[in-house]
């Protein structure tokens, strides 16, 4: 499938007058983007502590005509308010201000006026030009207009989770591998669920035909400054996963959500749908967001002990104990849909069971034969739906609960949890996920450390609304029942 052109900016010559092939048309010629000529832009991208004067500078040098202000409500939809080039001082400067009545969990209608705070160090250049100029972006942080830190701000909510680990001497490092599908578009531009190949796990073109949009993703993802380690077809057909280098906790937050925009943007140009619903089609495997994630003291990394047993310390041990002891509690927010749950059913290698283990895939949590800096726990059961922050967020408050109170895993479980009996389950104290979103928000009502990660605003908006959800759905005659009851009773 041929992507329709994208809009080159200006007339940019690349080095010795080269041009470059635009993927998005198997006919057409673009130049390079400003930006990828640019190296004092694409040094910044790989530093810390960009400057007020760095972005002005760059933008003018560039041509960046447009900055958007991104951020997130509680469900994890991102959000945005874009200024003009007039308006760059007064956005970098935090004044931009945004009616927060009209997102999602955010605040009150008499209590509306928000201020947007930009993270200097998130400026990137989106890898498409447009006719009226180059788009940049920042990630923001939402404050009270007073300047104070805004209750329900999502990436508030890690930060403070960051905070907490960094008084007990730690910082998370995780890496996310967020799958998703590409379907085709009706007649009217609409998202179907007719998926564009027929191909499975690893396998190549021409039976993958996912894989021209899986590169200019990559190369969109390197643009804004991702290191790109994998891109693959997954198991079902139309599914796909891109593996981006892990970071600190709140660096992956905002790449997973700058992740899921461009995917989007990427395969709009090839007249896809992307999707990052978790179980978009009855029997076919569901796409997860599978969380590795680990504590470092400094460079050395707390999970790795060469004289423990699996070479895991008992920071590791207590940490794996504390996601096993609160996944029940933080299930709600890291599996946040109704459809999130049509995911978790034995049969399609997502996770059922509270559990951990060496190499078996089937409990919720795995430990990876990498050691040393390498060494960390993949936690099974997330889903490309959630907040990233939150998820994040409530995944880093349960370990490190368990590390504070020293908990201690059960046994690992290395037999297939599918294949066991419930006796045999009850042996190794084996415990259940939530089987639906009702049960999830019951067990995180009765959870105080993920209530407590949440906050009280964030934690009263979420459950209210995924209480309407799930009320709703609950409310609603399905294309099964009908088939199922209507000519029998």
């Amino acid at each position: 499938m041929t992507p329709r052109p994208r809009k080159a900016h200006g007339a940019v010559s690349g080095e010795a007058g080269a041009t470059v092939v635009a993927p998005a048309s198997s006919h057409a010629v673009m130049r390079p983007l400003p930006m990828a000529l640019d190296p004092d832009y694409r040094a910044m991208v790989r530093s810390r502590g960009i400057t007020k004067k760095d972005i002005l500078d760059v933008s003018d040098r560039l041509g960046v005509r447009f900055l958007r202000l991104q951020f997130t409500d509680i469900l994890g939809v991102v959000k945005n308010v874009e200024v003009p080039r007039s308006q760059f001082e007064k956005a970098l400067d935090a004044q931009i201000m945004f009616d927060g009545s009209s997102i999602e969990g955010f605040v009150r209608i008499e209590e509306s006026d928000m201020l947007l705070a930009p993270d200097l160090d998130t400026f990137r250049i989106f890898p498409w030009g447009a006719e009226e100029g180059l788009v940049a972006r920042l990630i923001c942080d939402i404050r009270n207009t007073d300047d104070s830190d805004f209750a329900g701000c999502p990436r508030l909510a890690l930060k403070r989770q960051v905070a907490r680990a960094k008084q007990l001497g730690y910082v998370m490092m995780a890496g996310v591998e967020a799958e998703f599908f590409l379907f085709y578009k009706d007649a009217h531009g609409d998202p179907t669920t007719e998926v564009h190949d027929v191909a499975g796990y690893f396998d190549v073109g021409p039976v993958d035909r996912g894989e021209h949009a899986r590169r200019l993703i990559v190369s969109d993802l390197e643009e804004m400054g991702f290191e790109v380690e994998a891109a693959h077809h997954e198991v079902a057909p139309g599914q796909h996963e891109i593996d981006f280098r892990y970071a600190d906790a709140l660096t992956t937050a905002d790449d997973l959500s700058t992740f899921r925009v461009l995917v989007r943007s990427a395969a709009e140009r090839y007249d896809l749908v992307a999707s990052f619903m978790p179980k978009p089609i009855f029997g076919q495997n569901g796409s997860g967001m599978h969380t590795h994630q680990s504590l470092f003291k400094g460079d050395k990394n707390a999970f790795y002990d060469a004289k423990g047993e699996w070479q895991l310390s008992k920071t590791a041990l207590h940490y794996i104990a504390g996601l096993l002891d609160h996944a029940r509690g933080f299930c709600a927010v890291t599996n946040p849909l109704v459809n999130s749950f049509k995911r978790l059913v034995p049969g399609y290698e997502a996770p059922v069971n509270i559990a951990w283990s060496m190499k078996n895939r089937s409990p919720m949590i795995r430990i990876p034969d990498r050691r040393e800096s390498g060494t960390r726990c993949e936690l099974r059961m997330p889903d490309p739906s959630a907040n990233p922050y939150l998820a994040l967020a409530v995944q880093l408050a349960a370990g490190l609960d368990g590390v504070e109170r020293k908990l201690t895993p059960p046994d690992p479980v290395n037999k297939n949890i599918f294949t066991m009996t419930y006796r045999e389950r009850r042996h190794h104290r084996i415990d259940d996920l939530p089987r639906d979103l009702h049960e999830a928000l019951d067990c995180l009502e009765k959870d105080p450390v993920v209530l407590g990660a949440l906050g009280e605003h964030i934690a009263g908006r979420y459950i209210e609304a995924k209480r309407s959800e799930w009320a709703e759905y609950i409310s609603q005659v399905s294309e099964w029942e009908i088939k199922k009851y209507l000519g029998q009773y």
